[in-house]
């Protein structure tokens, strides 16, 4: 081996061992855990399908099936509220802008999630300030109790707590577009409509993508939302896995954590086997091929 290729050899092996001692090593930890057996208040090592089974066909498989569609369409409303807003601080805000409004974005982690998530609670209440607006202008003779404890405010939460996540990776993606190439576009007759579905959407869907898998990874593993904004027996994934972990069923916690990652990593692999990665990264990606 060259010594000039030394240098490049150690920086790679540090990332890889961090990737190895605190990425794969706990996940292989949870899915070794998840073949154990529970005994009393206490968990001994086995090799046995039992808490898989327990999760497939009980009733916790229904709280999977909401989550598997809870996630995708809370991810699917963040980026329709999020590509707007990216788009507008690449391509139509000065950099003041940009950095007032990149500033507000993140204001609120400075509070407490939890206190968010009650924060909301208290808007959308039917003593709230929501509920008071809509009958103050005769929209309602009553409160409307749909507002919270329902698909609606879990939506809401959702949204509110990783959209803001979404922003930052759109706005880096379409950011770094060559504007030349949407003034092209212009120049051999394109409209603005075209332009953007032939030109922009097509080289900022690597941050689409990046946005989407920050949505729908937190979505799919929320508790708090679901707790607080849903009401007693609103279950997410992540609710149940907490429920488990509660009652010392360690086992079962790691078989439905194995799951959540198993569902995770299928989702990633059938985007990388369903789309042209070189399309979606170009020179980046062939300069390291």
């Amino acid at each position: 081996m060259p010594l000039r290729a030394l240098p490049r050899l150690a920086l790679l092996i540090l990332p890889v061992a961090f990737v190895l001692v605190f990425v794969i090593g706990p996940l292989a930890i949870t899915v070794a855990v998840s073949f154990w057996q529970r005994v009393g208040f206490t968990v001994e090592p086995a090799l046995t399908p039992v808490n898989y089974l327990d999760f497939f066909e009980g009733v916790r498989i229904i709280v999977l099936e909401r989550s598997l569609v809870v996630a995708p369409v809370a991810t699917a409303i963040g980026l329709v509220i999020a590509y707007p807003i990216a788009y507008f601080l690449a391509f139509r805000a000065s950099r003041h802008v940009v950095r007032v409004i990149l500033l507000l974005i993140t204001i609120p982690f400075l509070v407490n999630y939890v206190i968010r998530n009650f924060a909301w609670s208290y808007l959308l209440g039917r003593n709230g300030p929501i509920n008071d607006s809509i009958i103050g202008l005769g929209l309602s003779d009553g409160p409307i109790d749909w507002l919270l404890f329902s698909d609606f405010s879990v939506y809401v939460g959702l949204v509110a707590a990783y959209m803001p996540f979404m922003v930052f990776p759109l706005w880096l993606s379409l950011a770094g577009i060559d504007r030349r190439q949407i003034e092209a576009s212009w120049m051999l007759g394109a409209n603005p409509f075209l332009t953007f579905l032939r030109v922009t959407l097509p080289l900022s869907l690597p941050g689409l993508f990046a946005a989407a898998i920050f949505g729908f990874v937190g979505v799919f593993g929320e508790s708090a939302v679901s707790l607080i904004l849903g009401g007693a027996g609103y279950e997410l994934m992540g609710n149940t896995i907490s429920s488990a972990m509660e009652v010392l069923h360690y086992p079962l916690a790691a078989a439905m954590s194995s799951v959540v990652v198993a569902v995770m990593t299928a989702l990633l692999v059938a985007w990388y086997l369903g789309f042209d990665v070189r399309s979606f990264l170009g020179k980046i990606l062939i300069r390291g091929g």
